[in-house]
């Protein structure tokens, strides 16, 4: 019983799939009589480059070609070829155990005697060339450059790379055609044609996921239906395959993206446990895990993904509102983050476990301008007595200084024993009423509304609004005002640097003209260029001011902020 991979070998250029651009080229070599002295194939494993060898062998030397370049497959010289038996004219090599120097020299010696008839071509066939030796390759570096006539070199590798480092000058003596990887679409439709032709029921999500796992090598994929096939009697099923390769089933993905929607990260640990006692492969669950992501990714941008079965559709469809795409984008970078890990570590289980755990709490991305509108993800957030209440704008404090709270945006826990942070505080003036003049040029009245002005300010240059609410307002003089900002504040050269910005903003904010003034403390030295350094000092003596353990573990080893 021949096995499906060589019974259904192509033995004609329009058989090969998905290498029209190498079928076509060198078909038309043929037919016109352009045939080149020397060709490398590159490509996947099991795409078709030996397959086109031969077929290219059988093509020079078939005594009934086709006018088109193709070859009869019916002739003695065809089948010859076709099936790799001993030829006088058709030599294949494998490179990985004939790679030495003396082999070369052999070859060399050999592809000086003529063609056995008249009319035919001597073609040597080198699989795996990427094995020669540099020795080997310098061999073969003259011959190459002018060969014999009707002497026909092809070359076959998978490693193109290595040739390149090892046998740079041999790459511009051949003729380079690099093979496709065969998409699952394209695997499916030919494994449908061959289990028809062996009369055999098979369902189509049996032979997609096939296609999915031979990872775009049509050989593989025949080698794997042979092996399902002889798995046990009946159709072919999507179990039998899953059972036969010993592939997750598209449960348990399901489970994985249910427990990262509902943020249950204690599922992780039960269902590592049975992909351990199924004796799942870790690291084709989780790139089965990437696939599914990824096919979800696409469905929530408007791309339709390909070499999905209908349960997993399904299952997609089920999810795909629960997370978002930035969500997706990050949980896919963490995957590739950790890929290497699982499939190096000792402890892969350890490494799966880790990362279903950060995907399951993971923060979720939410949109900003939705909070601060007051929006959830469904929509408005109610009042407490039933109606929509007006959304405010949240302003956070400055220093020293309380600030407002809205009750529209999603509380923030305070510190242990700390006041409630919204109680007996004013509500800073809508952005409506700054607009409109709402706000008395007074120091009383500017303190009042220091926060929401910082945050309008922020709006235009974020910078600013820290800059801002470092400073108070001291005094005012129509149309002076003058600020105070701290000794160690780092912001008087910002607000030096945009005076006019901040005087515009302001002075929307009071309804007249605006000049503004900035003031150091008493004692201080007037506000100065600061470089990187000095900014980074600045940092840390905030936080030494903040953290005791800092402050003294920064006198005991002499650190510093270096990022």
């Amino acid at each position: 019983m021949i096995a499906l991979a060589r019974r259904y070998r192509p033995k004609r250029f329009a058989d090969l799939l998905v290498q029209d651009h190498v079928s076509a080229v060198l078909r038309g070599a043929v037919a016109r009589g352009r045939v080149a002295h020397g060709y490398l194939l590159t490509g996947p494993r099991g795409v078709g480059k030996t397959t086109a060898a031969r077929i290219l062998a059988m093509a020079l030397n078939c005594r009934r070609r086709d006018p088109s370049g193709e070859p009869c497959t019916e002739c003695e010289d065809c089948v010859r070829i076709w099936s790799g038996a001993a030829s006088l004219d058709v030599v294949e090599i494998d490179a990985a155990s004939n790679r030495g120097v003396d082999d070369a020299r052999e070859l060399r010696e050999r592809a000086l005697y003529a063609a056995s008839g008249e009319g035919r071509y001597k073609v040597y066939i080198v699989d795996e060339a990427h094995m020669l030796t540099r020795e080997a390759w310098n061999a073969l570096l003259k011959i190459l450059e002018e060969p014999p006539p009707r002497v026909v070199f092809v070359f076959a590798t998978t490693e193109p790379q290595k040739i390149a480092a090892t046998a740079a000058p041999v790459l511009s003596r051949l003729q380079r055609f690099d093979f496709r990887r065969i998409g699952p679409a394209a695997i499916r439709d030919r494994l449908r044609q061959v289990v028809d032709r062996e009369g055999i029921a098979a369902d189509d999500d049996a032979l997609l996921l096939l296609a999915r796992h031979a990872d775009g090598g049509l050989r593989d994929a025949l080698s794997m239906l042979d092996q399902c096939l002889s798995f046990g009697e009946g159709p072919l099923t999507v179990e039998r395959v899953r059972a036969v390769l010993g592939l997750p089933s598209d449960a348990l993905y399901a489970e994985v993206l249910a427990l990262v929607a509902e943020r249950r990260p204690a599922a992780v640990f039960p269902l590592v446990d049975r992909l351990i006692e199924q004796g799942a492969d870790l690291v084709e669950f989780m790139a089965g895990a990437g696939e599914m992501l990824r096919a979800l990714l696409m469905l929530q941008v408007g791309a339709e993904p390909e070499g999905l079965t209908d349960a997993m559709r399904g299952v997609l469809e089920r999810y795909r509102s629960a997370l978002q795409p930035g969500d997706l984008l990050r949980m896919l970078k963490l995957l590739a983050e950790t890929e290497v890990a699982i499939r190096r570590s000792a402890t892969g289980r350890l490494a799966v476990e880790t990362l279903l755990l950060r995907w399951a709490m993971l923060d979720r991305i939410v949109d900003l301008e939705r909070v601060l509108r007051g929006e959830a993800a469904g929509g408005e957030v109610p009042a407490p007595g039933g109606a929509a209440e007006a959304p405010r704008e949240r302003v956070p404090p400055g220093p020293g200084r309380p600030g407002p709270v809205s009750s529209a945006a999603a509380p923030v826990a305070a510190p242990v024993g700390a006041a409630d942070p919204g109680a007996g505080v004013p509500e800073a003036p809508a952005p409506a009423a700054l607009a409109a003049g709402g706000v008395a040029f007074s120091v009383e009245g500017l303190r009042e509304a220091w926060s929401a002005i910082a945050a309008r300010l922020g709006e235009r240059r974020q910078l600013l609004r820290a800059a801002l609410e470092d400073a108070v307002p001291v005094e005012v003089a129509p149309p002076e005002l003058t600020v105070e900002l701290p000794e160690s504040s780092i912001f008087a050269r910002a607000l030096e640097d945009n005076a006019a910005l901040v005087e515009e903003v302001i002075g929307e904010a009071v309804a007249q003209p605006v000049r503004l003034r900035i003031a150091v403390r008493s004692g201080a030295e007037a506000p100065r260029r600061m470089s990187e350094a000095m900014l980074r000092a600045e940092r840390l003596k905030g936080l030494r001011a903040r953290d005791p353990a800092l402050d003294a573990a920064v006198d005991a080893l002499d650190l510093e902020i270096v990022e």
